[in-house]
């Protein structure tokens, strides 16, 4: 299998498997127990901290580890909307954000929250005037990713966080797809991140918080994390977690020099007839959305089985319905519908990426031929 689907999930490192091993087979203790083997364990959680918040290089604030980025998610913009001073009562995000946030935030409108979803221009960006006219003293939050999930594209965060703490509000942001891979932006009091999407283990994430805007506990019980959130932690995750972060900043140059290389070489391999979704100048560039007119995603798919490729989001793909993140930009049914996602990365060679693209390029020929 050629595995392009590196915004689903990515493989795990070596380095963090390894890291993880003594936590799965014989470190088994419970890293809140008071006996030495839980305070061994509690130990190696808090290098894993200490790992991940250097990775991420903020400064005056916390991270909190959670069950996933979702949780995360969920945990920043319930969590501040519980803290929210009075006349506060408004949260603004944009069009293109994952599920996470938009069905969190449609859930909070249900309950009362004032909601605005801004657009994005066809390039996939924001527009910083439309924003500016938007927030004003109401304001209470403000949610916009890093880098887009589904097409890659970067958002300037650090100034869109300049406008919002202006109007004295919280700025929150998904760095999911960013961090590791590119400098994360400065600015956001709330910012969440995932380990599988960094070459660490699935089933845990984290909350990075800024002092004094940490978001009001979302699940209840020991208050294990900092007295915030409740839950046993595991030591495997978190040490795996760590190692992973530790080894994307190690490696952070020459990961993005390997990328810019990929893509490159996709688009070569690819040959004309192909479209870009979204920015390619501002744009992680081991996101390459693309679409070919009259091609069926789908078909692709089932033809190309050895090849791990995806229409879009993992969390949506299955739904049957266009992208909204596609939709977002202006294409039509039939465009987001001929729309592939190809996602690369550190383990991902040139010669299985160059081998993927011309086999794709055929196989959008074979179709065109057979609905001459």
């Amino acid at each position: 299998m050629i595995y392009l689907d590196y915004q689903a999930t990515t493989p795990v490192a070596p380095e963090a498997a390894k890291a993880m091993r003594p936590w799965v087979e014989e470190k088994f203790a419970n890293p809140h127990s008071p006996s030495r083997w839980g305070h061994e364990a509690e130990a190696a959680v808090e290098v894993a901290r200490k790992q991940i918040e250097k990775a991420l290089g903020y400064k005056g604030g916390a991270l909190a580890f959670t069950g996933s980025a979702t949780e995360a998610i969920n945990w920043a913009l319930k969590g501040t909307v519980e803290n929210a001073p009075k006349g506060r009562n408004r949260i603004i995000t944009v069009a293109t954000e994952h599920a996470a946030v938009l069905d969190t935030c449609e859930w909070l409108a249900g309950r009362g929250i004032d909601l605005t979803v801004l657009p994005v221009d066809r390039e996939g960006r924001l527009d910083l005037d439309l924003l500016e006219r938007e927030l004003d003293d109401r304001v209470l939050l403000v949610a916009v990713m890093m880098v887009n999930n589904e097409i890659g594209v970067r958002e300037p965060v650090t100034a869109i966080s300049e406008m919002v703490h202006k109007c004295g509000a919280f700025m929150f942001s998904d760095a999911v797809q960013a961090f590791g891979r590119v400098d994360v932006c400065q600015g956001p009091d709330l910012v969440a991140i995932s380990a599988h999407k960094i070459h660490g283990p699935k089933g845990i994430g984290a909350l990075w918080m800024r002092k004094g805007k940490e978001p009001a506990p979302l699940i209840h019980g020991g208050g294990q994390e900092q007295g915030l959130r409740s839950g046993t932690l595991s030591p495997a995750l978190c040490v795996g977690f760590g190692a992973a972060a530790k080894l994307a900043d190690e490696r952070c140059t020459r990961d993005y020099d390997h990328v810019q290389k990929l893509w490159k070489a996709a688009i070569h391999a690819l040959g004309p007839g192909w479209i870009v979704n979204g920015s390619t100048a501002h744009r992680y560039h081991g996101n390459l959305n693309i679409r070919r007119e009259g091609v069926d995603a789908a078909r692709l798919i089932a033809d190309l089985r050895d090849i791990a490729f995806s229409l879009g989001s993992a969390c949506a793909s299955g739904s049957g319905r266009p992208s909204h993140v596609l939709r977002a930009l202006g294409l039509d049914y039939r465009q987001a519908r001929s729309s592939i996602r190809l996602g690369f990365g550190r383990y991902t060679t040139q010669q299985e990426l160059v081998d993927a693209c011309h086999r794709l390029a055929r196989a959008a020929l074979e179709q065109e031929k057979l609905d001459a």
